[in-house]
């Protein structure tokens, strides 16, 4: 049997990138068909430098001006200026990741050129895309996870990929209509990637979960200590935001509650708001890790879509802000929204200035949630085995 070649950001130092990346891999690996990522380091360059030019051109918008192309200039000048005093941490950390890398990726060899990888690909039986907002419009302009290199007789499968944003620039329209036309299975993670996808093709995709929602909490431990990694009870904090309401909030509870506070700092730039808050602050954290401590705490205060999604599967208590506050070509709220109406979760939004006992009060009906996310993993299930079949 030809093997499956999956197109993911397993690379990605991110908790929820390499997790969703390592689901998709472990759903075939459960099944027992061959399968292996696509390795990324001799195609990166070229993918990075075209990603640069997109935001270029979005120079005159100003919220890619200060939402991407600032943040990207401030993260490495804050980098320069930390080094010394975080650097030792942060490459913990990375080590970390690396070694979950190492330990529990399967990669193709290493293609040169993209023209290389579209030669390659008569030894796919399938080439798969997803999860993770790999149709970002900057994503969709370097025409790498839109599976333009796969020639027409190949199998094309999008998984649960999602385009990160609720509309796509009237400029990128066509482009997307002409990759989208070319893949033969199409699901997405949001409502509004299947609204984008039916407005610019033509196309019903299929709402399916995330990959890291095919398993539940017991499949999960495979990745996982059994015993906790944090002793005494603790509120786990994960944001990836610089939102001083959601730290302060977090305090309030630690107040209300006499819990501790755990913290994941400076998850993807330095973040001057995480300075002070926490109690406890590890960095020797990978991914397995990180689903330890949220399995094991008593509240989660997260701005992170994956920080919210591994708190439903261990039914634990847990609150979520918006990372983005406007409205825009970078707002990714949609995801949350799409995957909290989809099982029926409500109460969990918060801005940050909350009361905390009205917080307390408010229930998660996890019996009910968690027959709702039965139903959808069925259905998601069953869109991935028909979409496979078609490669064989």
């Amino acid at each position: 049997m030809k093997k499956i070649a999956l197109v993911t950001c397993y690379f990605h130092l991110n908790y929820g990138s390499m997790l969703q990346a390592y689901a998709t891999q472990k759903y075939f690996d459960d099944r027992s068909i061959p399968c292996e990522n696509i390795r990324i380091d001799g195609l990166k360059k070229s993918i990075e430098s075209s990603k640069k030019r997109f935001y270029l051109k979005q120079i005159m918008n100003p919220q890619v001006l200060t939402g991407t192309i600032l943040r990207i200039g401030r993260k490495k000048i804050v980098k320069k200026l930390h080094k010394q005093t975080l650097g030792n941490d942060l490459k913990i950390r990375e080590n970390k990741f690396n070694d979950f890398v190492n330990q529990n990726f399967r990669l193709s060899k290493e293609y040169q050129s993209i023209s290389e990888l579209s030669g390659a690909c008569s030894d796919y039986s399938t080439v798969l895309v997803g999860s993770d907002q790999l149709w970002l419009p900057s994503n969709i302009d370097a025409d790498y996870y839109t599976l333009n290199w796969v020639p027409e007789d190949i199998n094309k499968v999008s998984y649960a990929t999602s385009f990160g944003t609720s509309y796509l620039p009237d400029n990128l329209k066509s482009k997307t209509k002409s990759f989208l036309t070319r893949i033969q299975h199409i699901s997405v993670r949001e409502e509004t990637g299947v609204k984008i996808i039916r407005e610019c093709a033509g196309i019903e995709a299929e709402l399916v979960c995330d990959p890291t929602l095919l398993f539940n909490a017991e499949q999960w431990m495979c990745i996982q200590k059994k015993e906790p990694i944090i002793d005494g009870d603790y509120i786990l904090c994960y944001f990836l935001g610089n939102n001083k309401k959601d730290r302060e909030f977090a305090k309030r509870l630690r107040e209300r509650t006499g819990y501790k506070i755990v913290a994941l700092l400076h998850l993807d730039e330095y973040i001057k708001s995480d300075i002070g808050y926490a109690d406890e602050t590890p960095f020797d954290i990978g991914p397995g890790e990180l689903i330890n401590l949220i399995r094991n705490a008593e509240y989660i205060v997260t701005d992170s879509f994956h920080g919210s999604v591994f708190s439903i599967l261990n039914k634990k208590i847990f609150f979520t802000s918006r990372r983005i506050k406007k409205k825009g070509l970078l707002d990714t709220n949609n995801r949350l929204d799409s995957l909290f109406d989809t099982l029926g979760i409500t109460g969990r939004l918060i801005t940050g200035d909350e009361d905390i006992d009205e917080c307390l009060s408010r229930k998660l009906h996890y019996d009910d949630i968690h027959k709702n996310l039965e139903a959808l993993r069925e259905s998601s299930v069953a869109f991935l085995d028909n979409a496979i079949k078609g490669g064989i």
